[in-house]
């Protein structure tokens, strides 16, 4: 006899379905359907998910949403009720291994399911990630805090300071490497806000996420996190870098610079791309392979310059066809004192918006153009519209990826208010976030369907 209790989180109409076949949530079940015959384990419903379909755990590890108007028949194979919890071990000590520190800022890397609410709750402390991940353990001696707990749509000026001066403090413990977990979201956001604010650390600083829970069969939080305590205990570069899937299989990690690094597809777990540049370097759970010569090294002593400002009236501007100066004036009449253009081409916009542009620059807000083709450089010497702009007071930065320009504008303007000075702190490399020139291998696109392409892929893909 079912009581209702047995309906964790379901209300009507899919309900009935369960009442009318008598199973129960947590129960194996066959279930026949006018979408086919499926056998799994009935889940839990959120209580703010819809009422209209029931959901199970199939045997591949993947959910499915039957809705209760398909389901024709509906039988209990077993019932063994579930609690799903993070195992908790004791995360070993070992003299001889690397001392690493995780933050957490909101991130899943390692998680368990709350399906009364439907969240994915972080494990966070060291033992329930040797519970979780225990290669860990092989790696390092792992110590974790949690800075914040935020999607990382609300990681913004506020997190990043804290997160940097939290950095600094654990150099000064004497740490021999940081990991950052965080969400994949605006993850390029904040490794270019900690490149300006943590500047010549003398160990490496690790942002890693995960593209899909760890839940899903397809996870790549565990090896991701794998690889950044790999990096982070072991790696000679001292820098801030995402580790995220190299390959879209789980063949090794990349390591990108905090200040080249662009989240490119939705869901795809090779989201992070180096852009105009290549990737410092590869990682796998055994070894670290450079890409790249020139980076910062790794030393023994514990000076690093932590500079953590950021004045937030500071603006993208992403530039379209038929824009309106008024969009600009808003800008300039609600304070704002700085303003990145992704413009078009090499760096253009439209000549309705000159006055607007003019009046900006006049009453000393700093305009910098950057390109929306992200790949490339701003020339604005090469066609009229460019050189007008200029005129203007617009100034180019070379190819910084648009993103970074606006974290680097605000870090500038909370050192000065002077345009010329601000001026020379966007132009001045700091961090890799301007190069000389762009790698012949630094602009790949692998476009399906040219031959070419083709038959490199097959000579990759066994």
């Amino acid at each position: 006899m079912s009581g209702a209790d047995d309906y964790k989180g379901y209300r009507e109409p899919a309900l009935s379905v369960l009442k009318r076949f008598q199973v129960r949530v947590w129960s194996d079940v066959t279930v026949a359907s006018s979408r086919g015959k499926f056998t799994g384990i009935i889940l839990p419903r959120s209580e703010t998910a819809d009422p209209d379909h029931v959901v199970l755990k199939l045997r591949s590890g993947y959910n499915v949403g039957l809705r209760h108007n398909t389901i024709t028949a509906m039988r209990e194979d077993s019932y063994k009720e579930f609690h799903y919890r993070v195992p908790e071990k004791q995360f070993p000590f070992d003299p001889g291994k690397p001392r690493v520190k995780l933050f957490g800022t909101g991130g899943t890397i390692a998680s368990r399911l709350d399906y009364r609410t439907g969240a994915v709750i972080p494990a966070f402390s060291p033992g329930e990630l040797y519970g979780s991940v225990p290669e860990l353990a092989d790696i390092c001696n792992l110590d974790t805090e949690k800075l914040y707990s935020v999607f990382s749509e609300n990681m913004g000026p506020e997190q990043w300071i804290g997160t940097a001066q939290a950095i600094g403090a654990e150099i000064a413990k004497g740490v021999n490497g940081i990991v950052i977990g965080h969400g994949t979201d605006v993850m390029h956001h904040t490794a270019a806000a900690l490149s300006f604010m943590v500047q010549h650390s003398p160990v490496p600083i690790v942002m890693v996420g995960s593209q899909r829970s760890s839940d899903r069969p397809s996870s790549d939080a565990a090896l991701n996190l794998i690889h950044a305590t790999t990096t982070a205990a072991a790696s000679d570069i001292a820098e801030v870098m995402v580790c995220m899937f190299g390959p879209t299989s789980d063949q090794y990690g990349l390591l990108h610079r905090g200040t080249r690094v662009r989240k490119m597809h939705s869901s795809y777990r090779s989201t992070f791309r180096t852009l105009s540049d290549i990737p410092l370097a590869m990682v796998d759970r055994k070894k670290i392979t450079p890409l790249k010569t020139e980076y910062q090294r790794r030393r023994s002593d514990r000076k690093v310059d932590i500079d953590a400002v950021f004045d937030d009236r500071v603006a993208l501007l992403y530039y379209y066809p038929n824009m309106k100066p008024d969009v600009i004036d808003a800008l300039v009449d609600n304070g704002y004192r700085g303003i990145v253009i992704a413009g078009t081409g090499l760096g253009h916009v439209n000549k309705p918006t000159y006055p607007a542009f003019r009046r900006a620059c006049d009453q000393g807000v700093t305009v910098c153009m950057t390109v929306q083709t992200l790949w490339g450089f701003a020339q604005m010497y090469v066609y009229e519209t460019g050189r007008e702009l200029m005129g203007l007071g617009i100034f180019p930065l070379d190819n910084m990826l648009p993103e970074v320009a606006y974290i680097k504008l605000g870090w500038a303007l909370a050192h000065s208010q002077d345009p010329a000075e601000v001026r020379r702190i966007m132009t001045t490399p700091i961090a890799g976030e301007i190069t000389e020139r762009e790698p012949h291998n630094g602009y790949l696109i692998l476009q399906g369907g040219i031959p070419e392409v083709e038959e490199f892929i097959r000579s990759f893909k066994k």
